[in-house]
Protein backbone atom coordinates (compact mmCIF):
# COMPACT_ATOMS: atom_id res chain seq x y z
CA UNK A 1 0.00 0.00 0.00
CA UNK A 2 1.21 3.50 -0.81
CA UNK A 3 1.35 6.19 1.84
CA UNK A 4 -2.00 7.88 2.35
CA UNK A 5 -2.86 10.74 4.67
CA UNK A 6 -0.71 12.73 7.05
CA UNK A 7 1.89 11.20 9.34
CA UNK A 8 1.45 11.96 13.04
CA UNK A 9 3.83 14.31 14.81
CA UNK A 10 5.01 11.41 16.98
CA UNK A 11 6.47 9.61 13.94
CA UNK A 12 10.03 8.34 14.43
CA UNK A 13 12.60 8.08 11.62
CA UNK A 14 14.85 5.02 12.04
CA UNK A 15 18.04 5.06 9.95
CA UNK A 16 19.10 1.42 9.69
CA UNK A 17 22.78 0.42 9.72
CA UNK A 18 24.26 3.20 7.57
CA UNK A 19 27.78 2.20 8.62
CA UNK A 20 31.22 2.25 7.07
CA UNK A 21 31.16 -1.54 7.37
CA UNK A 22 28.67 -1.75 4.51
CA UNK A 23 30.74 0.53 2.29
CA UNK A 24 34.36 -0.35 3.00
CA UNK A 25 34.33 -4.07 3.83
CA UNK A 26 34.46 -6.16 0.64
CA UNK A 27 32.46 -9.03 2.13
CA UNK A 28 29.49 -6.92 3.23
CA UNK A 29 29.60 -4.03 0.79
CA UNK A 30 26.31 -2.50 -0.35
CA UNK A 31 27.31 -0.71 -3.57
CA UNK A 32 24.45 1.81 -3.53
CA UNK A 33 24.72 2.74 0.15
CA UNK A 34 26.48 6.07 -0.40
CA UNK A 35 23.67 7.13 -2.77
CA UNK A 36 21.29 7.01 0.20
CA UNK A 37 23.09 9.65 2.27
CA UNK A 38 21.47 12.60 0.50
CA UNK A 39 17.84 11.40 0.58
CA UNK A 40 18.15 10.18 4.16
CA UNK A 41 19.70 13.51 5.17
CA UNK A 42 16.63 15.33 3.84
CA UNK A 43 14.43 13.48 6.32
CA UNK A 44 16.93 13.90 9.17
CA UNK A 45 17.23 17.63 8.58
CA UNK A 46 13.44 18.03 8.68
CA UNK A 47 13.17 15.91 11.85
CA UNK A 48 16.52 15.90 13.69
CA UNK A 49 14.97 15.21 17.11
CA UNK A 50 12.73 12.46 15.76
CA UNK A 51 15.54 10.47 14.13
CA UNK A 52 17.47 7.55 15.59
CA UNK A 53 20.27 5.51 14.03
CA UNK A 54 20.88 1.78 14.41
CA UNK A 55 24.29 0.13 14.19
CA UNK A 56 24.80 -3.58 13.55
CA UNK A 57 27.53 -4.60 16.00
CA UNK A 58 29.45 -7.81 15.33
CA UNK A 59 31.08 -9.95 18.06
CA UNK A 60 34.79 -10.05 18.73
CA UNK A 61 34.94 -13.69 17.60
CA UNK A 62 32.39 -16.31 16.52
CA UNK A 63 32.51 -18.07 19.89
CA UNK A 64 31.13 -14.91 21.54
CA UNK A 65 27.86 -15.31 19.64
CA UNK A 66 25.08 -17.68 20.63
CA UNK A 67 23.12 -20.32 18.78
CA UNK A 68 23.12 -20.22 15.00
CA UNK A 69 24.83 -16.82 15.12
CA UNK A 70 28.02 -18.69 16.01
CA UNK A 71 27.77 -20.64 12.77
CA UNK A 72 26.95 -17.39 10.93
CA UNK A 73 30.09 -15.66 12.17
CA UNK A 74 32.28 -18.64 11.46
CA UNK A 75 31.24 -18.10 7.85
CA UNK A 76 31.61 -14.29 8.10
CA UNK A 77 34.61 -14.29 10.44
CA UNK A 78 36.17 -11.46 8.42
CA UNK A 79 33.66 -9.00 9.93
CA UNK A 80 34.26 -9.97 13.57
CA UNK A 81 36.02 -7.35 15.65
CA UNK A 82 39.16 -9.46 16.04
CA UNK A 83 39.56 -9.44 12.26
CA UNK A 84 38.46 -5.96 11.18
CA UNK A 85 38.94 -2.35 12.25
CA UNK A 86 36.23 -1.53 14.84
CA UNK A 87 35.97 1.94 13.27
CA UNK A 88 34.02 0.30 10.44
CA UNK A 89 31.07 0.12 12.84
CA UNK A 90 30.83 3.92 12.76
CA UNK A 91 28.18 5.69 10.73
CA UNK A 92 29.17 6.87 7.27
CA UNK A 93 30.31 10.46 6.66
CA UNK A 94 27.40 12.77 6.06
CA UNK A 95 25.28 10.97 8.64
CA UNK A 96 27.77 10.59 11.49
CA UNK A 97 27.80 14.37 11.89
CA UNK A 98 24.00 14.42 12.15
CA UNK A 99 23.74 11.70 14.81
CA UNK A 100 23.42 12.77 18.41
CA UNK A 101 25.16 10.17 20.65
CA UNK A 102 21.95 9.37 22.52
CA UNK A 103 20.19 8.67 19.21
CA UNK A 104 22.58 5.87 18.16
CA UNK A 105 21.18 2.45 19.07
CA UNK A 106 23.38 -0.63 18.83
CA UNK A 107 21.95 -4.03 17.97
CA UNK A 108 23.45 -7.49 17.56
CA UNK A 109 20.81 -9.02 15.32
CA UNK A 110 19.09 -8.10 12.08
CA UNK A 111 16.02 -6.53 13.69
CA UNK A 112 17.32 -5.74 17.17
CA UNK A 113 13.99 -6.26 18.91
CA UNK A 114 15.14 -9.23 20.98
CA UNK A 115 17.28 -6.76 22.97
CA UNK A 116 15.23 -5.22 25.77
CA UNK A 117 17.46 -2.13 25.73
CA UNK A 118 16.86 -1.63 22.01
CA UNK A 119 13.08 -2.12 22.27
CA UNK A 120 12.88 0.23 25.26
CA UNK A 121 14.96 2.88 23.47
CA UNK A 122 12.42 2.89 20.64
CA UNK A 123 9.48 2.80 23.07
CA UNK A 124 10.79 5.83 24.99
CA UNK A 125 10.32 7.94 21.84
CA UNK A 126 6.57 7.26 22.18
CA UNK A 127 6.02 6.81 18.46
CA UNK A 128 3.08 5.13 16.79
CA UNK A 129 4.67 5.24 13.31
CA UNK A 130 8.20 4.32 12.22
CA UNK A 131 9.74 5.61 8.98
CA UNK A 132 12.52 3.25 7.89
CA UNK A 133 15.52 4.11 5.73
CA UNK A 134 18.94 2.47 5.27
CA UNK A 135 20.24 -1.03 4.54
CA UNK A 136 19.55 -3.72 3.66
CA UNK A 137 16.04 -3.60 2.22
CA UNK A 138 15.64 -7.37 2.40
CA UNK A 139 17.57 -8.11 5.59
CA UNK A 140 17.91 -5.66 8.49
CA UNK A 141 15.29 -3.18 7.27
CA UNK A 142 12.92 -6.09 6.68
CA UNK A 143 13.61 -7.65 10.09
CA UNK A 144 13.14 -4.32 11.86
CA UNK A 145 9.90 -3.72 9.94
CA UNK A 146 8.46 -7.12 10.80
CA UNK A 147 9.39 -6.76 14.47
CA UNK A 148 7.79 -3.32 14.52
CA UNK A 149 4.51 -4.62 13.11
CA UNK A 150 4.49 -7.36 15.76
CA UNK A 151 4.63 -4.58 18.37
CA UNK A 152 1.79 -2.62 16.81
CA UNK A 153 3.74 0.10 15.02
CA UNK A 154 2.69 1.48 11.67
CA UNK A 155 5.70 1.21 9.34
CA UNK A 156 6.66 3.35 6.35
CA UNK A 157 9.48 1.98 4.15
CA UNK A 158 11.07 4.77 2.09
CA UNK A 159 11.68 3.15 -1.30
CA UNK A 160 14.27 5.68 -2.55
CA UNK A 161 16.17 5.65 0.74
CA UNK A 162 16.79 1.91 1.14
CA UNK A 163 19.22 -0.38 -0.67
CA UNK A 164 20.60 -3.92 -0.70
CA UNK A 165 23.67 -5.77 -1.93
CA UNK A 166 21.16 -7.98 -3.75
CA UNK A 167 19.18 -6.13 -6.45
CA UNK A 168 16.85 -9.14 -6.67
CA UNK A 169 16.27 -9.13 -2.91
CA UNK A 170 15.69 -5.36 -2.91
CA UNK A 171 13.04 -5.62 -5.63
CA UNK A 172 11.39 -8.68 -4.07
CA UNK A 173 11.07 -6.96 -0.70
CA UNK A 174 9.52 -3.80 -2.15
CA UNK A 175 7.35 -5.49 -4.75
CA UNK A 176 6.25 -8.69 -3.02
CA UNK A 177 7.15 -8.96 0.67
CA UNK A 178 6.21 -5.59 2.19
CA UNK A 179 2.93 -5.45 0.23
CA UNK A 180 1.89 -8.71 1.93
CA UNK A 181 1.48 -6.67 5.13
CA UNK A 182 -0.32 -3.80 3.44
CA UNK A 183 -2.47 -3.00 6.47
CA UNK A 184 0.64 -2.40 8.59
CA UNK A 185 3.41 -1.45 6.16
CA UNK A 186 3.25 1.32 3.57
CA UNK A 187 5.78 2.27 0.91
CA UNK A 188 6.60 5.88 0.07
CA UNK A 189 9.20 8.08 -1.58
CA UNK A 190 11.16 10.70 0.35
CA UNK A 191 9.08 13.52 -1.16
CA UNK A 192 5.86 11.81 -0.04
CA UNK A 193 7.17 11.37 3.52
CA UNK A 194 8.23 15.00 3.79
CA UNK A 195 4.91 16.22 2.42
CA UNK A 196 2.93 14.05 4.85
CA UNK A 197 5.07 14.73 7.97
CA UNK A 198 5.24 18.37 9.08
CA UNK A 199 8.80 19.36 9.85
CA UNK A 200 9.76 20.03 13.44
CA UNK A 201 10.36 23.67 12.65
CA UNK A 202 6.84 24.14 11.22
CA UNK A 203 5.33 22.18 14.12
CA UNK A 204 6.86 24.44 16.77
Amino acid sequence: MRLTGALPLDTLHVVVDMQRLFVEHPDWCVPDLTKLVAPISRIIDAHPRRTVFTRFVTPRKPEDAGGQWRHYYRHWESVTLSRMDPALLHLVPGLAERARPEAVLDKRSHGGWESLAFAEAIARRQATTLVLTGVETDVCVLALAFGATDRGYRVIVVEDAVASSSPEGHRAALEAIYPRLDQQIQIAAVDEVLAAWPSERRAE
